[in-house]
């Protein structure tokens, strides 16, 4: 089965969705049988990559809200990724653009560790406090979970990939997706948002 999978590093539904979705996937006992593809998203194309500024501050500014109002929903979202065996640390998350760190996973679909680099960036991004779109960070990133370094800066520099993020923003614009994380099994079945794990469990029972 392939589940192809919409959604941005700096979405923090789009971790809680994917760990929920992976208990399910072990709970019945089908890793093997699927194949996960994940599909570039951006919440904020626009958005500028500033070390200087958390995600609170940048919540509130571009909502046009009190500061504490955004503590509120990132400690509420925090609370939800608790549950899952995340440990957020929203108050370190540094604001960044993900386009980079999108043409980097599908460097690494190419060389089939992208399921690898997309759960390093999402820790370093969520739990870590590093900058995805820091050219030392990715490197990193990339080192650990088996990426040549090289090829990551060549990546980086460059425009290589860049037609691919621009496909699967044109597709998800083609299926009607609204918000990430975006579920598609095999091509026949889509579920929006972070679901409960019983959900996912019965759409993979359902397209089996």
């Amino acid at each position: 089965m392939k589940v192809e999978i919409w959604s941005d590093v700096m979405c923090p539904f789009c971790y809680i969705g994917k760990k929920r979705f992976e208990k399910a996937v072990a709970s019945l006992g089908v890793e093997e049988e699927i194949e996960i593809v994940y599909r570039s998203f951006l919440l904020d194309p626009e958005l500028q990559t500033d070390p200087t500024t958390n995600v609170t501050q940048h919540l509130a500014t571009k909502k046009g809200i009190p500061l504490e109002e955004a503590l509120k929903m990132n400690q509420y979202v925090t609370g939800m990724a608790a549950e899952e065996g995340l440990k957020y640390d929203l108050e370190k998350a540094v604001v960044a653009n993900s386009r980079n760190a999108h043409r980097l996973l599908h460097f690494a679909k190419s060389k089939n560790l992208q399921a690898e680099f997309k759960e390093a960036l999402l820790k370093a991004y969520f739990e870590q406090g590093k900058n995805i779109d820091d050219l030392n960070t990715l490197k990193q990133l990339g080192t650990q979970v088996g990426l040549d370094d090289k090829g990551v800066e060549e990546v980086y520099l460059s425009s290589a990939f860049t037609e691919e993020v621009i496909e699967d923003i044109q597709r998800a614009q083609q299926i009607g997706v609204q918000g990430v994380p975006f579920f598609v099994l095999n091509e026949q079945f889509a579920l929006s948002g972070a679901q409960p794990t019983d959900t996912f469990k019965q759409a993979l029972q359902k397209v089996r």
